[in-house]
């Protein structure tokens, strides 16, 4: 059983920064961040393997966000930055034991998520 943890989400103007956590109890493969705005489904925002040699990010993202992970702290990182009030939304962190994926069906593990607010 992996737990995870996320922490860093908060309230930020547009334009600003923020970087996200994740904290795993134990090892991990795969790690991926999805959001999740009011009203709206659960959506894919990045992954990156256990290497750390392969990501993938949603389009609405690509430029802005960052996911890198540090496997000797069992952690997995967003940078976020050009927020947009759109990017509001509950931040979760998730762990795969099979290979990159997009697919939040893969995913086995979840944590409990952080809230980012992206003010205009």
């Amino acid at each position: 059983q992996v737990q995870l943890v996320e922490s860093g989400g908060g309230l930020v103007q547009a334009g600003g920064s923020l970087r996200l956590s994740c904290a795993a109890s134990g090892r991990t493969f795969s790690m991926g961040w999805f959001r999740q705005a009011p009203g709206k489904e659960r959506e894919f925002v990045a992954a990156i393997n256990w290497s750390g040699g392969s990501t993938y990010y949603a389009d609405s993202v690509k430029g802005r966000f960052t996911i890198s992970r540090d496997n000797p702290k069992n952690t997995v990182y967003l940078q976020m930055n050009s927020l947009k009030p759109e990017d509001t939304a509950v931040y979760y962190c998730a762990a795969d034991r099979g290979a990159i994926t997009t697919f939040r069906r893969n995913y086995d593990y979840w944590g409990q998520g952080t809230q980012v607010t992206v003010s205009s």
